[in-house]
């Protein structure tokens, strides 16, 4: 068997694998062991661990703000869908002829040129360059994870030497998906930086997972079938269904019930980015900047918090940043806590699965939010600037799965107020409010689906996490 050309930046970049398999004798005594020399491998990106965590300190940065070039207009116009995509008869029949045996007609990417895995355009560069500094975070936050919390505090928390080597197998994943963004993106690609992480204690820091994971797999999904270099978003597929691996497993860790929904949700880059900056302290000189808006943060007063019993009655219960990460600082072991809670459907220790007898929350909670104005600095070296182009707020959307919804924001006052939780589902019987989802304030209850969403970016006011389920 041979394995993978070694991806190189280049005009033509070529995935290969050839198998030839010789039919053999069947001889229930014959010998399954073989010795074979191994092949050549792609040699991984430089990576060094990060020897500093903590917020930013450094001097002013003499470059801040998104990077930018000639804008058009200020948003981009919906318009009606393109009339050769409502032709085809779709009846089950073949209405084109076979290019080859077995082969129907149409499909992209499927003429017989050899594949070139490099970005084509200006907006893969970008959205690709997004996915690497999300890669580099999570190599080292799961390597903090496990240098950071002493074994004790995993075992007390039900987590075991095999849950700490899978820690660190998902850590070696990550070595593995910053060598292929970056061999797709070339010598100017984005490398790792340093980083500011809020949680305190183990249990705080497998909910900052969760969360981290579901924006970086979310904010691939959001771009993937966007991209003009189809080749690049095959490997991206391949590198991002991985990840969906590890947001369920910080599930699991968590005590979360493992996949509560039927559909994950993909967002826009500008959302994704939004909340990853605020953990980037610094970046070296001559890092590769990125085009995305960083919107405001919006803060979830009464966020579910999955660490209690009840953790729809959590109030004031975060660490303050722009995931609304969970805070153990106010729960009592013996009351709230659910870790090692006694009661089926209490009990939030790690698990494959766990179903709660009270939900985290429910259609008709009152959320009560609040929100910073723009003009903030952010992400690598203070050098990011948040921004919104929205009026005054007056709705939260709800971005789940399939939909988009749209709730009145009421009793505003200055920046602050309140929004209830709307009874949606995608299909009968699916909730669509669930799981670690998004949440977003705009000025207007736009119509948007999942393969336009970024047009409501013009509208945001502010953006978070809401832990739903």
């Amino acid at each position: 068997m041979r394995g993978f050309t070694p991806l190189t930046h280049g005009a033509s970049i070529a995935l290969t694998i050839a198998l030839r398999c010789d039919a053999l004798p069947l001889d229930a005594g014959a010998e399954t062991a073989a010795t074979s020399a191994p092949s050549a491998a792609a040699s991984d990106v430089p990576v060094t661990d990060v020897t500093s965590h903590g917020p930013y300190a450094g001097p002013p940065p003499t470059t801040t703000g998104a990077l930018s070039t000639a804008v058009l207009a200020a948003s981009i116009p919906a318009r009606p869908p393109e009339a050769y995509k409502l032709r085809y008869p779709a009846d089950g029949r073949l209405h084109q002829v076979e290019p080859a045996p077995y082969t129907p007609g149409g499909g992209v990417g499927t003429n017989g040129s050899e594949p070139v895995y490099r970005v084509q355009s200006d907006f893969d560069y970008q959205s690709v360059a997004l996915g690497l500094y999300q890669e580099w975070i999570e190599l080292d936050l799961f390597h903090y994870g496990l240098a950071t919390y002493p074994v004790a505090e995993f075992e007390a928390n039900g987590l075991t030497a095999e849950d700490r080597y899978l820690l660190q197998f998902m850590a070696e994943q990550e070595v593995g998906h910053a060598t292929l963004l970056t061999n797709m993106l070339g010598p100017e690609a984005p490398v790792q930086c340093t980083y500011n992480y809020p949680p305190a204690n183990l249990r705080e820091y497998l909910d900052f997972c969760q969360k981290l994971t579901r924006w970086g797999e979310s904010g691939v999904y959001g771009f993937l079938n966007h991209l003009d270099a189809r080749e690049v978003g095959q490997l991206l597929l391949q590198s991002i269904t991985t990840e969906a691996r590890q947001q369920m497993v910080f599930r699991q860790f968590a005590g979360l019930f493992p996949m509560p929904v039927w559909f994950e949700v993909g967002v826009p880059q500008s959302w994704a980015w939004t909340l990853l900056a605020p953990y980037i302290a610094s970046c070296p000189r001559g890092q590769t900047r990125l085009v995305w808006q960083n919107f405001p943060a919006l803060h979830v007063l009464n966020q579910p918090n999955p660490a209690r019993v009840d953790g729809a009655g959590a109030w004031d219960e975060t660490l303050g940043d722009y995931a609304n990460t969970l805070s153990t600082a106010g729960l009592s072991a013996s009351d709230d806590a659910c870790v090692g809670a006694p009661a089926v459907g209490a009990n939030c220790g790690p698990a494959i699965t766990r179903n709660r007898t009270r939900p985290l929350s429910y259609p008709g909670r009152r959320v009560f939010l609040q929100w910073d104005e723009p003009g903030r600095a952010v992400g690598p070296n203070n050098s990011y600037v948040t921004s919104t182009t929205a009026g005054p707020p007056r709705f939260a959307a709800w971005v789940s799965q399939l939909n988009v919804t749209y709730s009145p924001l009421l009793n505003v006052s200055g920046n602050a107020g309140y929004t209830v939780q709307p009874d949606v589902s995608t299909f009968a019987g699916d909730p669509a409010v669930n799981g670690t989802m998004f949440l977003a304030l705009t000025d207007r209850d736009l119509p948007v689906t999942p393969f336009n969403l970024s047009l409501v970016n013009p509208f945001v006011n502010a953006l978070t996490l809401y832990q739903a389920g």
